[in-house]
């Protein structure tokens, strides 16, 4: 790890101007990610600018039904928080599936929607990497490709996200406040993160110096009656080889209830949690079976690209997605 300069915030407008002022300098608060990035060289920051003292640490009830949490909330505080465990089941459920408790006890929430891919070849500073060294070339387009995206990808990477919150927080349309050198701004869940096009290097559209204060979630329905299934090699500790945050809203009850509402997301598919939109328009306005979970993730997927190696996603997005959506109706979808 080379030299760098340590600086410690006392509040929010501080270090951004901190940041800002360096274009070597990065934030870091719960540090599960970063540190370990400059331990293997991935990293080499020249200052860093530590937020983990600064008071973003509320889960505050709003007006609407929603809620606002502090970028700081620990994972494992917020899992099981009452506010999100009756009114946003998804969010819950998928922070008690990411990591192990150690590391949820020290994670952020603003840290865990940054956190950048665990693709053997970005982790290895001896093997070319575009998000690592632009214009470098990318070795798993041809090399180890288990995990690699199947939707959205480039010739520049095919890496996939692994914030397991980010997916949940994708499908119930969260917004994400950020405060930066020209002030506060909200950018809805959907918008934060980038599709790797030719510039693989840049994760989220968030500039150089912004800095996530907040996230915002609206009470809904959908919001209430809304789960996360994830498929990984181990039940604990592992990434997502797909995963699957899903809300629905019914109109009736039993097979014959109509959806009137879905939200879906999909992790471990893509550069970015994804939005299964044409998947919600396939399911939307009709009686919920397993028929019309496997039209519709079909539908998604129909411009997926794959390989021998992560062929097997599409298959596994189906099963996991159909179990996500029998626990939420309630139900056998056969």
């Amino acid at each position: 790890m080379k030299e760098l300069t340590y600086v410690r915030a006392t509040d929010a407008a501080e270090a951004v101007a901190a940041v800002t002022a360096d274009p070597d300098a990065r934030f870091l608060a719960g540090g599960t990610n970063l540190v370990d990035h400059l331990k293997l060289g991935v990293a080499t920051p020249g200052s860093l600018v530590d937020v983990s003292g600064l008071p973003l640490t509320e889960v505050e009830s709003l007006p609407d039904g929603g809620v606002r949490i502090g970028a700081n909330v620990r994972n494992s505080d917020l899992a099981v928080h009452p506010l999100l465990r009756h009114g946003f089941g998804a969010v819950s459920r998928a922070l008690l599936a990411g990591a192990s408790g150690q590391i949820r006890n020290q994670a952020t929430t603003g840290g865990n929607l940054l956190q950048r891919t665990r693709c053997v070849y970005f982790q290895d500073s001896s093997t070319p990497c575009n998000k690592r060294e632009p214009g470098s070339g990318c070795s798993a387009i041809g090399g180890y490709g288990r995990y690699d995206a199947i939707l959205g990808t480039s010739e520049a990477c095919v890496a996939t996200h692994p914030s397991d919150l980010a997916v949940a927080l994708a499908a119930l349309d969260a917004t994400v406040v950020v405060l930066g050198p020209d002030g506060e701004r909200r950018v809805p869940m959907g918008e934060l993160h980038r599709l790797p096009g030719h510039h693989p290097e840049r994760d989220t559209t968030l500039a150089h110096g912004e800095l996530i204060t907040h996230v915002e979630l609206a009470g809904s329905p959908v919001a209430r009656r809304s789960t996360y299934v994830k498929a990984r090699d181990r039940a604990s500790y592992a990434f997502a080889l797909v995963s699957v945050a899903a809300g629905l809203e019914l109109d009736g009850e039993g097979p014959d209830a109509v959806v009137t509402d879905v939200r879906l997301a999909w992790g471990g598919v893509a550069h970015k949690p994804w939005r299964a939109t044409a998947a919600e328009d396939v399911l939307r306005g009709r009686p919920l079976d397993a028929a019309a979970v496997r039209e519709a993730v079909d539908a998604e997927t129909r411009h997926a690209t794959t390989t021998d190696q992560n062929a097997y996603k599409p298959a596994m997005l189906r099963g996991v997605t159909t179990s996500a959506l029998t626990t939420l109706a309630g139900r056998d979808l056969a």
